[in-house]
């Protein structure tokens, strides 16, 4: 099967809303993706983003995946779920997230 380009969402700003009702944005500034080892039809992201009220900066983990949804036969679609992954998968994300100087190794 061959696979369209894999999604950047790199400067691209997105709304969240809290478990209050409150609506803030934040900016993704940078991510890492893995192609799971155990399914070709989903990548993981862990991606560094930056909130509009304060400025800070966290990691959010997510994934692509294929559609199957006739609408979405064959594009990456945003995961809803919480992800499942081998340890080996997360290794390699995290020694990205490392060399990019997201996280330290100690």
């Amino acid at each position: 099967m061959s696979y369209p380009p894999l999604p950047s969402n790199i400067g691209k700003r997105r709304p969240i809303t809290d478990i209050d009702g409150n609506k803030q944005h934040f900016t993704m500034l940078d991510e890492v993706t893995q192609v799971q080892s155990t399914y070709r039809d989903k990548v993981i992201y862990l991606q560094r983003i930056q909130f509009e009220n304060d400025g800070r900066i966290e990691l959010r983990i997510g994934y692509y995946i294929i559609g199957k949804k006739p609408k979405m036969a064959g594009k990456w679609v945003w995961g809803q779920y919480a992800t499942m992954m081998p340890a080996k998968d997360l290794q390699s994300i995290i020694h990205q997230a490392i060399k990019k100087g997201w996280i330290s190794a100690e």
